[in-house]
Formats: structure tokens, sequence, C-alpha cells
């Protein structure tokens, strides 16, 4: 897959993975999400692998990051968002989400899937609404699952 960038200032988004600092992406996740507290570094790094996978840095030091899982066709899920907390307020998620909902290889989907209960007024600048029709969406959730230690 093509690599793809955007610079501001000292601030570059980057879908390099080799760029990405994995023990930053972990801490977060494990410690400071709300949403999969505990982690393992394992299942991080499979995340990754398995995704397109994108960073924001400042210079060298990635200080965000965001994940979205596709079949690059028709359907793609945004998740694992995140600015650490020292630079938000700087417009970087709004930029972050700017350069997802841009990316070539992103385009032409039919639907896009998110769950937050974080920032909805961000996304929803881009676009993403409310379940239109719950009644035909259906899923399995064991929100247990890190610290039952699953692997």
């Amino acid at each position: 897959m093509t690599i793809h960038e955007s610079k501001k200032g000292e601030f570059t988004i980057s879908t390099d993975k080799d760029r990405l600092d994995i023990d930053v992406i972990h801490n977060f996740l494990s410690r400071e999400s709300g949403w999969c507290l505990g982690i393992s570094m394992e299942r991080v790094k499979l995340s990754i692998e398995n995704s397109l996978a994108i960073g924001i840095y400042e210079h060298h030091k990635l200080i965000g990051f965001a994940r979205v899982i596709s079949d690059f066709s028709t359907i793609a899920y945004l998740g694992d968002v995140f600015v650490l907390k020292e630079y938000r307020g700087l417009g970087l998620s709004k930029w972050l989400m700017q350069f997802i909902m841009e990316c070539p290889d992103l385009q032409g989907l039919r639907r896009w899937i998110l769950l937050t209960d974080t920032a909805p007024w961000l996304y929803k600048k881009y676009g993403f609404e409310p379940l239109n029709r719950p009644e035909v969406y259906m899923e399995k959730f064991n929100p247990n699952v890190y610290k039952d230690g699953v692997v």
C-alpha cells in the first residue's frame, strides 16, 4: 500500500507504519483510553499490523494516532483515535480526520463505522451521524476481554 503523508509546520501525519512508536500507542491505549484499558502489547501490535495505521508526529515524536480497518472497497471502521493531552487544542484531531477522509485508499466506500462517546462533535463535522436504523445492527461485545487475559 502506498504511504501517504501531510505536513503542517513542525507536524506530520503519515501512514508509514515504520515511523510508529508502539510504546506510546500501547501506553495510551492500555492506560489512558476509555475503550481498551489493559490491552496487551501483543494485541496492539497485531491490530496495527492488520490496519491502516496513521500517526501524527511533532518532528519524529509520535503525538497522535488512529487506525482504519477496511477492505478498501466497501467499508471502513475508524478506531483508536487519540492525540496526547499536551497537544490537544491545536486542531490536530481535525487535521487527522480530514487526512483520513481524504486518503486516496479510502475513497468510494459505502459505509464508515465508528464507536465513540468522547468526541461526537468532531466526527459529526466529517459526516458521521447516529445510526439511521439501529434495529438492523447487532454486536457481540466482551468489555472484559483485556481484563480476562484473553490473548
